[in-house]
């Protein structure tokens, strides 16, 4: 496809899985789960609110990378792994994409990439 493009964020994860943070074709842009990953490759600090602030800023790197703003995001979907941190969780998505309120989903999972990993989060944009 001539009209791919790809959005990455410089995760150790990128290269050793292959894949990319992002994709646009036409107008849609497809966001990867998103771990709470520093530049550095560590883990970000803190609790579910932090990382979930971490998630949200690489999510939307990428999808202005790739032409497309916050506004744009219609799909979103949030992996925790404590049922107590929802609240925190959902606090910090309504910051980041509220105004746009795209379709979410919030789900329990036994464990993400990293132990230490409280939070995972992915994204859908439609851009025009």
């Amino acid at each position: 496809m001539s009209d791919r493009k790809h959005a990455f964020t410089g995760s150790p994860f990128e290269a050793k899985f292959g894949f990319a943070r992002a994709v646009r074709v036409g107008d849609r842009i497809i966001v990867a789960g998103t771990g709470p990953v520093e530049d550095d490759g560590s883990s970000t600090p803190g609790g579910a609110a932090e990382q979930a602030e971490r998630c949200c800023t690489l999510i939307l790197r990428a999808i202005e990378q790739l032409g497309g703003t916050a506004g744009d995001v219609v799909r979103t979907r949030m992996f925790l792994t404590d049922f107590d941190d929802q609240e925190a969780v959902g606090e910090v998505h309504a910051r980041f994409f509220g105004e746009a309120s795209p379709a979410a989903t919030m789900v329990g999972a036994s464990w993400l990439c990293r132990s230490d990993w409280l939070v995972e989060i992915e994204a859908e944009a439609i851009v025009g």
